[in-house]
């Protein structure tokens, strides 16, 4: 493994999120309004930012959002890597549950590391979402 895990700011997060989830949208699209709630955790490979994360811990849950990969390094395995990372951390601080908002043909991803889809959906920006959970 030539990439590590690291701990970066809000601001760090912005360009990949909107790259990668959200390009043809504003910039602020891609802003959380309780971002400085999270902590941010990112893919750091050959000192470039190419994986970024942010996990929202509340009432003994954790909620992961804004999970993005820049788009020349997807397909690496690069965010499997981050994804496990964080539930991991989530289950050592005992919480009961981790969760998203995750994108319907994205689901089968979410499934290979447990996440079930549950009965909530909703579409914003044309595109529909599931909300994804797993019980600790």
């Amino acid at each position: 493994m030539d990439y590590s895990l690291i701990n970066i700011t809000t601001e760090q997060t912005i360009p990949i999120r909107h790259q990668a989830m959200w390009p043809d949208k504003p910039v602020d699209f891609v802003r959380i309004p309780n971002d400085n709630e999270g902590q941010h955790f990112g893919i750091e490979m050959n000192n470039e930012l190419v994986a970024i994360i942010s996990l929202f811990v509340k009432n003994g849950e954790a909620q992961f959002r804004k999970f993005a990969t820049v788009k020349k390094h997807q397909g690496k395995g690069i965010g499997s890597y981050l994804l496990n990372e964080i539930i991991e951390r989530a289950q050592h601080k005992n919480l009961q549950r981790i969760w998203c908002n995750a994108r319907v043909d994205k689901a089968d991803f979410y499934h290979r590391f447990g996440l079930e889809t549950t009965t909530q959906t909703y579409t914003k920006g044309g595109i529909d979402f599931v909300v994804m959970e797993r019980w600790f």
